[in-house]
């Protein structure tokens, strides 16, 4: 691997895969912004020396992708267009070895959260007192909050722990004092991410402190929204719900990936829950936060898995009627427990599965959104398009899950809570007229 240092004076990155590398991103941003580099994300244009690209080396998709991506910056070097291309991130950390022998042209590889080497690099120094600055690449009304790193679970289908390596709680000031630099910046929604929100602390106070963190963050003068992302269902804390009941700043909102419900996959799957813990756990969130709006994601296709798993799935999620659903097909990962078993469902069955999942949740969105015609509801306007504002409710995290479309004269700006008379459903998205 080349590591001859270099300073430049425009540095692009581009960022691929999942908020945690977004995050990732905008603290190296700072930091190069610091040490007085111009720093752009996902620029297009071509007056910077160095491009950094941060991979993402999840599942096959994802890895095609940051592969290339890496090519097509390869052959911007080769044309003299950029001098130096630096690697970054998940499919780094997953596959340094072979890629540096298989793409000789990058300059460097590096894992994830790869600061000080890569400022070492560039002739620029790490800056301690950073710490909690990002140069954000969001909006600048809302931002993602990452309250650990790496995951200490064994799912058979994930690769995360292979590239983020061990679960590792940041400290709890460090992540209010972050906040507060957000807050002051103009962030009025916190999105918290992490492998495994509810694991939190584990490690560092030797029990489950989500609880308290939040308690802490709903202090935080400016934030008005606090959300939730990644809350693993296993050993699941349930007084997490009881912040969520006290403080209004918490959205009713839980995205909680369930994966499956055939106990026979959830147990190859390595889960550690069954279709009674699951069924329980709903029952008890629910119960605690009627109005909650529970979001999660399914696995279809992965090894074993029948017609009627699949069918056992469907009629669970017409059961259960979950607000927002996501869906993947299953990718064979190397170095996984499950590489060891047949990938034996042809990728075209594995889409069809998944589409008829999807064509359940889009039945059930429907008829949800329904409901909700005729209500007043409290919607965050996220910008300006096609001649009409567009926002989301507390039960909608960003780009991910429903929007409003808010018809007004007044003029609103990113990031205003505003009341919106919702007079049309759509399947997963909201129509209405601006109230206040």
């Amino acid at each position: 691997m080349k590591t001859k240092t270099f300073r430049p004076n425009k540095v692009n990155i581009i960022t691929l895969g999942c908020a945690k590398n977004l995050v990732d991103s905008e603290v190296l941003s700072a930091q190069l912004r610091a040490n007085d580099i111009a720093v752009s994300h996902e620029s297009r244009r071509s007056d910077h020396e160095v491009v950094i690209i941060n991979t993402c080396g999840f599942i096959e998709k994802a890895k095609a992708e940051s592969i290339q991506t890496i090519l097509e910056q390869v052959e911007r070097k080769k044309k003299g267009k950029v001098e130096r291309v630096i690697v970054t991130g998940c499919l780094s950390a997953r596959y340094q070895q072979e890629l540096a022998g298989e793409i000789p042209e990058v300059d460097a590889w590096f894992g994830t959260e790869p600061y000080r080497e890569v400022l070492q690099l560039l002739q620029a120094d790490y800056k301690q007192e950073l710490i909690g600055e990002r140069l954000l690449s969001t909006p600048k009304h809302y931002a993602y909050l990452k309250i650990s790193e790496g995951c200490n679970r064994t799912c058979a289908f994930c690769a995360i722990p292979l590239m983020r390596g061990k679960h590792v709680s940041r400290p709890m000031e460090e992540i209010v004092l972050e906040a507060r630099k957000l807050a002051e910046k103009g962030v009025k929604e916190l999105i918290l991410i992490a492998q495994e929100l509810t694991y939190y602390g584990l490690d560092l106070y030797k029990k489950r402190t989500l609880a308290a963190l939040l308690d802490k963050l709903a202090e935080v003068p400016g934030i008005e929204w606090i959300r939730l992302h990644y809350a693993y269902p296993a050993h699941f804390p349930m007084d997490v719900l009881d912040v969520m009941q006290r403080q209004s700043k918490i959205c009713k909102y839980l995205d909680i990936p369930l994966q499956h419900i055939s106990d026979p996959i959830l147990q190859a799957m390595h889960r550690q829950t069954d279709r009674h813990y699951i069924e329980q756990l709903i029952h008890s969130i629910r119960e605690k936060v009627p109005d909650i709006c529970l979001r999660t994601t399914f696995i279809v296709g992965f090894p074993g898995e029948t017609h009627r798993d699949v069918e056992e799935l469907i009629a669970f999620m017409e059961q259960v009627r979950f607000d927002r659903v996501g869906v993947f097909t299953y990718s064979h990962e190397e170095n996984t427990r499950a590489f060891v078993l047949r990938d034996e469902i042809p990728q075209e069955e594995k889409e069809r599965r998944a589409e008829l999942l999807m064509d359940c949740q889009r039945e059930i969105s429907y008829e949800k959104n329904l409901t909700r015609v005729g209500q007043v509801m409290k919607v965050m306007v996220d910008r300006w398009e096609a001649g009409r504002y567009v926002g989301r409710t507390e039960f909608d995290s960003p780009e991910v899950d429903n929007e409003v479309i808010i018809h007004t004269d007044k003029k609103l700006r990113p990031g205003d809570l505003v009341q919106v008379h919702i007079d049309r459903a759509y399947d997963y998205d909201l129509e209405g007229e601006l109230v206040s």
